[in-house]
């Protein structure tokens, strides 16, 4: 079991940027696609974004697309969200993800592990 430890989270304005950050540890994180879910009050947790063992693929649920940016560092066993023109409707818990396999993880079912959240809070 790989054990994910998010960071970066906090409280910003509409229309600003925030990177949030996920450490792996105690498994092999290089051969796993990661991912970053979202869950806000009273709703069920959804796909953020995905990326690929390698960082080759990315993935983005429409809502985010062309305003976050996922990556990863292999060698820091990291992976990141970069979260730009911020929205109130973006507030959630951001969950880190590790994927069952190589390839992107879009999907709840597809996830091996979770990270145990951080809060972004985008005001109006």
């Amino acid at each position: 079991q790989v054990l994910l430890v998010e960071s970066g989270g906090g409280l910003v304005q509409a229309g600003g940027s925030l990177r949030v950050s996920c450490a792996a540890s105690g498994g092999t994180f290089s051969s796993y696609a990661m991912g970053w879910f979202r869950q806000a009050p009273g709703k069920e947790r959804e796909f953020v974004a995905g990326i690929n063992w390698n960082g080759g693929i990315t993935l983005y649920t429409n809502s985010v697309k062309g305003r976050f940016t996922i990556s990863r560092d292999n060698a820091k066993n990291t992976v990141d969200l970069q979260m730009n023109s911020l929205k109130p409707e973006d507030t959630a818990v951001y969950y880190c993800a590790r994927g069952k396999r190589a390839v992107v993880v879009a999907s709840v079912y597809g996830v091996a592990d979770w990270g145990k959240g951080t809060l972004v809070t985008v005001s109006s």
